[in-house]
């Protein structure tokens, strides 16, 4: 998770804020918290410093507090609310990250708990790397603070067309009339939304600031397509309609749905594609960020959130140079014990990519069979789950296609997570535009990354302990870590015997793990080595044997959000760097289960904070 740590997804978590709180009162879940959280009195200032943070941080996103079942009780005016994408949004952001520095520039850490100084350098990490984004015009403080970028307003990927609506549909639960009423407040206020991003496309233009030239005719078409739909077949309409008809809930809610999309946001969308369209009119074919003002600096800042290291652009893109060969030269013994010796790797692969016989059927029958298969796949793993963890986490997931009207733009893959209180389970979501972008044999390790043992089940952890938890830990994400814990997964079903008698399947985990390798090459290459978009697709289809059409939607992702791919290679690279050291560390002692626990127990930290993480493990083993 496509996300965010998605975990919220990652388009999600990519919000920008509503206004600046000060520290009101402690919600009643942080202050039952506390108490859980406290060790010595300098643990019990941090829990309340944490849960005021917590309580700040989701006034700013209310879009958050729903998708995490948050948005009821003394937090219910937060549901008929959407973020505040303009300039006075992004000064509440800078406003808060700095804030919150400063409050725990107060505490001292040395008088902390060991599990306190790992939250300590956890949520600090966040914040100082919001306040370092502060400097750019695009992408800043949010980002940092939820370890993701998104320099561009409106995309394939980004934006409130692309967003809002499917929220509305699967997060915006309705049980009472209020909570319809409130998803009316929610549709009007799409419409302000779009109008501030149509500012911000215009203020950007005048700065040479606008995405490559192709993701503005893909982006421009999304806007369209949505657009030419009848206002009664819009989902911010039919979605009430639907559940409200369900409910029995009395009211015209159809009508006024319709007239809301009819009156204001038809016409704020209008505005935003003719803004779009002149903003976007000479946009340069350049895929890079380093063609943007201080690019070159904004890129070093967005490897830094993606991969929470301190290595350079040209390190990563060696380190991906080592991996693909090493990868590629696994692959190829088993593509010989398979009578597949002729070509270089890439090629082998894409052989078997344009083998019928490896795909579904491109039709509704087939993508039913594939969901059914990733199913069947989920209940596999929850039994290999007792000798990957002792945590008994129960994960309650639904695979989901990728909504139609937002596939063209969507990753092939992403989750969005459970909600805290229970009500919706998490949500892996996989783009069937054409089955064709999934090989059959690939299935096994998308459904290992992002259900179980990877997404879902790292973050049902911390709904379902959020009773001992700090809210905060729901509210922040590092790229590196929620998505090296995915890939770690991957290879964990590999070595709990999946593939044994599998070869195929185990060439589809490799592969990939080698299109992760391949991403620190063609992320670094675009932004920090100038590669166009073209060479960066040759590079990927050669090295990986993955499809033209599926690699180019990878590259264009890649184009948005700078740095965010370099985050899975590099995240798992560095777990298993830890695993070994505390191998070495305990011997006979080492329980893998364990070591696997007290990654996902730690809710997620930047690579920095890792090792000490590693540290409490090997202490307490």
């Amino acid at each position: 998770m496509n996300p965010m740590p998605s975990s919220l997804s990652r388009r999600e978590l990519l919000l920008s804020a509503l206004s600046a709180t000060a520290v009101g009162a402690l919600p009643l879940l942080a202050q039952a918290q506390t108490p859980a959280t406290a060790g010595t009195p300098a643990d019990a200032a941090l829990a309340q410093l944490l849960a005021g943070f917590a309580d700040e941080i989701l006034q700013l996103t209310p879009t958050t507090a729903s998708s995490l079942g948050l948005d009821k009780g003394e937090r219910a005016a937060l549901k008929g609310k959407l973020e505040d994408a303009s300039p006075a949004g992004d000064a509440a952001w800078a406003a808060q990250v700095h804030s919150m520095l400063q409050r725990l520039n107060a505490i001292d850490r040395s008088a902390l708990g060991a599990d306190a100084q790992v939250r300590y350098d956890t949520v600090r990490y966040a914040a100082s790397e919001g306040e370092a984004g502060i400097r750019f015009s695009f992408g800043g403080a949010a980002s940092g603070f939820f370890g993701g970028t998104a320099p561009y307003p409106v995309t394939q990927q980004d934006g409130a067309i692309v967003r809002i609506p499917e929220f509305l549909d699967s997060q915006h639960q309705i049980a009472s009339a209020a909570d319809a009423e409130a998803y009316l407040e929610r549709v009007a206020a799409l419409a302000s939304v779009l109008d501030q991003e149509t500012a911000r496309i215009k203020q950007q233009a005048s700065q040479g600031i606008m995405p490559p030239n192709y993701i503005a005719r893909t982006a421009l078409g999304q806007l369209q397509d949505y657009r030419k739909t009848k206002v009664a077949d819009q989902k911010l309409v039919t979605s009430l309609t639907e559940r409200t008809a369900k409910l029995g809930l009395a009211g015209n809610w159809q009508q006024r749905a319709q007239k809301l999309v009819e009156s204001a946001v038809y016409p704020a969308l209008d505005r935003q594609i003719a803004a779009f369209r002149k903003a976007t009119a000479h946009a340069p074919a350049t895929a890079g960020v380093h063609r943007l003002p201080d690019g070159a600096a904004y890129y070093e800042w967005a490897l830094k959130l993606g991969t929470s290291t301190r290595q350079s652009a040209r390190e990563i893109h060696a380190i991906g140079l080592q991996q693909i060969r090493e990868i590629q030269a696994r692959i190829d013994g088993i593509l010989k014990s398979q009578g597949m010796t002729q070509g270089s790797v890439g090629a082998r692969l894409q052989a078997l990519a344009k083998d019928p016989a490896r795909f579904y059927a491109d039709d509704d029958a087939g993508r039913a069979q594939l969901i059914a298969y990733c199913n069947e796949r989920v209940e596999a793993f929850r039994a290999l789950m007792p000798q990957i963890s002792k945590l008994g986490l129960k994960v309650p997931l639904q695979i989901k296609r990728v909504p139609a009207d937002i596939e063209a733009g969507a990753a092939l893959g992403y989750m969005n997570s459970a909600s805290l209180d229970g009500t919706r389970p998490a949500i892996y979501y996989i783009n069937l535009k054409s089955t064709k972008l999934w090989a059959k044999h690939e299935l096994s390790s998308l459904t290992a990354h992002e259900g179980l043992p990877g997404h879902a089940f790292q973050l049902a952890y911390m709904a379902e302990r959020q009773n001992e938890l700090p809210l905060i830990t729901s509210l922040i994400g590092f790229n590196a870590f929620v998505e090296g814990w995915a890939l770690y997964s991957e290879q964990l079903v590999d070595e709990f015997g999946l593939y044994q008698n599998d070869p195929f399947g185990q060439i589809g985990y490799l592969q990939g793990q080698l299109f992760r390798a391949v991403r620190l090459v063609v992320d670094t290459g675009m932004h920090a080595l100038q590669w166009t978009r073209q060479q960066a697709i040759r590079f990927a289809v050669e090295n990986t044997g993955r499809g033209v059409q599926a690699m180019t939607s990878e590259m264009d992702r890649y184009a948005v959000s700078p740095g965010q791919a370099c985050g899975y290679k590099m995240g798992h690279n560095e777990i298993l760097r830890q695993r070994e050291r505390a191998k070495a560390a305990l011997g006979s002692k080492f329980d893998l289960a364990a070591f696997n626990d007290a990654l996902v127990s730690s809710c997620g930290v930047p690579l920095t904070v890792l090792p000490t993480v590693v540290d409490r493990y090997i202490a307490r083993a």
